[in-house]
């Protein structure tokens, strides 16, 4: 009892030194008010299109003009904006997402109190990442000034590990952030084999007896969960199968975590026997070698942190920063995330996952694609976000230089919904600190 009473007390003092009031949080964006117009700006659409001397004007949260200024022609007095701010040479992109993650569903690591991504149990579809999903943490500030705006939160652990939803970076709690509740069931498909060894080099692999168990023990939950779907006549209900229910009628993705091209391929298989309309790969490190198979059956790839090892040793070593550019060379939809390690705070980093990925084969736009309306699709939310196209959501940012390079981003603006956010954190706090201190200024 004394043990247990003293680990809490020693959590809650190693809590409040981590997360103690270093910084102010930012304080969460009002709504838009006055109307806003843009000029001078090179204007990344998200769809593959460019507008050079864009004119970016939005209005009460959403995009109202979206045009090439050195062409436009208005009668005198037609443009009319509370504010007009001239960005000559400044580069305008829509949000970025952090889709597959972890961000906002933990905070530190090492602490485990500050984990809430996973759930005792092996099926749990009806566990909801939205109620776990956390605005007041460190991290998300540091995350939204590199343009990342949208989170897919996302549970972990298990063979079901729950329902992930679309989140924004900015709010008083999740109610205020949420954008698209419950958007599907996550699954980690049963493994055909077992990797083992150092996590610094492609890992051997073992055969995994237990599959043949672990596939007929995840086809009677299906089958099962079907049943209850279809009966009309059930009295009582079971939370369980209920969160499935949006999976098997259309209106949810079924997201298909597997990396081994068998695994690929014995997962789509599964997903068509029991007529899942909306199968999505996550992970995909082998789909580079499927490509014929995912466009044609349709199936759209989350794909693994770019900046990765690849799965075989026989593998390219550059494997994982071409496989992208594999994809968009055999039309498969496909997007970026960042699964791994340190996961939350290395959010940030994902445009520059695009931009390794721009290295290796993508154009500018298909990598600016691969963070907006790639996975706007994928996530179904594009008729709100992923271009900036009249009538969307005002929710994009604004960038000095080439926001896919760590060298030369510097976001000076970002909106969501129309509403201007601040872009402090920690981080920069800590950076002015010390250039005070040791008179770097």
């Amino acid at each position: 009892m004394f043990a247990s009473k003293m680990y809490k007390i020693f959590n809650f003092l190693f809590l409040s030194i981590v997360l103690g009031a270093q910084a102010q949080q930012p304080i969460p964006a009002p709504k838009q008010s006055k109307s806003i117009l843009f000029t001078g700006l090179t204007l990344h659409v998200g769809n593959g299109t460019v507008i050079n001397n864009a004119l970016l004007g939005f209005k009460d949260g959403k995009i109202d003009l979206a045009i090439d200024g050195s062409t436009a022609r208005f009668k005198e007095g037609a443009l009319k904006y509370d504010t007009t701010i001239n960005l000559n040479g400044a580069q305008a992109y829509p949000a970025f997402f952090a889709p597959n993650s972890t961000l906002g569903l933990n905070e530190v690591d090492a602490v485990r109190a500050t984990n809430d991504f996973s759930d005792v149990a092996g099926y749990n579809p009806h566990i909801r990442a939205l109620v776990a999903y956390n605005l007041d943490g460190k991290i998300i500030p540091t995350v939204r000034t590199n343009g990342v705006l949208f989170a897919q939160a996302t549970p972990r652990g298990g063979v079901i590990s729950g329902s992930s939803s679309i989140m924004a970076l900015d709010g008083w709690n999740y109610e205020d952030a949420v954008l698209y509740k419950d958007d599907g069931v996550h699954v980690n498909f049963p493994k055909t084999v077992q990797q083992n060894g150092w996590w610094a080099e492609p890992q051997p692999t073992s055969e995994n007896k237990k599959y043949s168990e672990q596939i007929k023990e995840l086809k009677k939950f299906f089958s099962d969960a079907k049943a209850y779907c279809t009966n009309t006549d059930a009295t009582e209900k079971n939370l369980r199968y209920e969160a499935m229910r949006g999976v098997f009628e259309g209106t949810k993705n079924l997201y298909l975590h597997a990396d081994f091209e068998k695994d690929m391929i014995a997962a789509i298989t599964f997903a068509q026997e029991f007529f899942i309309k909306k199968p999505v790969l996550v992970g995909g490190a082998e789909s580079g070698r499927i490509t014929h198979f995912l466009k044609q059956n349709h199936i759209p790839v989350m794909i693994g942190r770019v900046h990765s090892l690849p799965m075989r040793e026989q593998d390219d070593v550059d494997l994982p920063y071409k496989l992208p550019y594999l994809l968009q060379k055999d039309s498969v939809l496909f997007c970026l995330q960042n699964e791994g390690d340190m996961e939350g705070m290395n959010a940030r980093n994902i445009p520059f996952l695009a931009g390794t990925a721009r290295a290796y084969g993508l154009s500018n736009e298909q990598a600016v694609a691969a963070l907006t309306e790639n996975t706007a699709k994928i996530l179904g939310v594009d008729k709100q976000l992923g271009t900036i196209e009249v009538g969307k959501d005002a929710s994009f940012f604004i960038s000095t230089g080439d926001a896919l390079d760590m060298r030369t981003n510097n976001v000076i603006f970002a909106f969501i919904n129309g509403k201007k956010l601040m872009l402090t954190n920690l981080q920069q706090e800590l950076y002015k600190k010390y250039q005070t201190k040791y008179q770097l200024k």
